[in-house]
């Protein structure tokens, strides 16, 4: 279940907000210019599914979020347990970060937890299937996808280098909750 917590940055150890109700998430994430959507699942999705697979079951929302944001390429990230770079793949987003364009992601399976640093608060977004998150450009934020993650999301890029983080140095990430914490 899709959820939102939100605290003051210099204390992680009591939320202001904690919600789980689908509209609620999206106008509190709105209210500091942040995309959140759920959408439906435009069918089943196989547990051997191709990128081209699901990439064309999503078509039309695919193509109206890269009409909207103006985003030139999607793929598709699948996490499994085994993945032999997840450890340094999860210490990579861990670490706080921002980027000069948007992150969009959306969750076909699975789950992933956003946190963004946006003024004196810190925003947990657990994203789950049929949750899309668009995280505005040069808004500080981390990533944690679990130490044994299993997700597949699909990623907007509006440039053709894909993911490329600029790092806060900040060490805020390490003070709050991590995915197998919540």
């Amino acid at each position: 279940m899709s959820q939102l917590k939100v605290f003051a940055d210099q204390n992680p150890n009591d939320a202001l907000l904690d919600i789980t109700d689908g509209e609620q998430i999206t106008a509190e994430l709105n209210k500091v210019g942040v995309l959140f959507e759920r959408w439906a699942t435009p069918g089943e999705i196989a547990n051997d599914a191709t990128q081209e697979d699901i990439l064309a079951l999503y078509q039309d929302d695919i193509e109206r979020v890269k009409t909207i944001g103006g985003y030139q390429t999607v793929d598709v990230l699948h996490m499994v347990p085994t993945h032999p770079d997840k450890d340094a793949m999860r210490q990579k987003f861990l670490n706080e970060h921002r980027h000069h364009e948007d992150e969009v992601r959306f969750f076909v399976k699975g789950q992933g937890l956003f946190c963004l640093h946006i003024e004196d608060k810190v925003y947990q977004v657990l994203c789950t299937r049929n949750d899309l998150i668009s995280v505005p450009a040069n808004t500080p934020h981390w990533f944690d996808m679990g130490p044994a993650p299993e997700f597949t999301a699909l990623r907007f890029f509006d440039n053709v280098e894909g993911w490329v983080p600029h790092w806060t140095e900040s060490d805020i990430a390490g003070k709050f909750d991590r995915l197998d914490q919540l």
